[in-house]
């Protein structure tokens, strides 16, 4: 059985996912490889560093530590992709692994104890911890986005100046419980 806490997780990684699908559909692919200086990171470097974190942390989720071996993280920080095609096939590949492994789990597996880097979470707390981390690095794929397209960006949220007619909206239905993400 599904526990609130699991369909609701699911919701909220498919919810980012989407953001980052939704700022790649955006952008060409030079303005996915734009870097504001030497120092900083592109779009592009971004996708591969949480690919690298998604292909490591949740392959064999709850057998082995989520640092893998055959994991290069600094080579994460350098944009290696060759066409649009290969990132998002390395965009696509992370998330089917994350969902691969939290869509089997169960209520009894959120109490069980999995490493990372030799120190013990429960699945809940790593959960927890790479929704943050993949949220946080999405966010940076949004903001760069709406730099590259200035006045063409299509906002992926409430646009400014919509929130009176958006509440309006929200307000017109009946009381319910339903996750955030139905309407998106």
């Amino acid at each position: 059985m599904k526990t609130s806490y699991l369909s609701s997780i699911i919701k909220q990684f498919e919810y980012y996912k989407s953001l980052g699908d939704k700022t790649l559909n955006q952008l060409t692919f030079e303005g996915i490889q734009w870097q504001s200086n030497e120092d900083s990171n592109s779009i592009a470097i971004i996708v591969k560093h949480v690919t690298g974190n998604m292909l490591s942390r949740w392959t064999n989720f709850l057998s082995e530590d989520g640092e893998k071996e055959w994991r290069h993280r600094d080579e994460e920080f350098i944009d290696s992709f060759e066409t649009y095609e290969d990132l998002i096939a390395a965009w696509e590949s992370g998330w089917a692994c994350l969902f691969n492994a939290i869509n089997p789990l169960k209520n009894d597996d959120l109490e069980r104890i999995i490493y990372i880097r030799n120190q013990g979470h429960t699945v809940t707390e790593a959960i927890n911890r790479q929704l943050a981390h993949y949220s946080y690095h999405i966010g940076q794929m949004v903001f760069l986005g709406k730099i590259i397209k200035g006045e063409d960006w299509q906002s992926l949220s409430i646009p400014k100046g919509d929130s009176k007619k958006y509440n309006s909206e929200k307000f017109s239905k009946e009381k319910g419980k339903r996750h955030f993400t139905d309407d998106v």
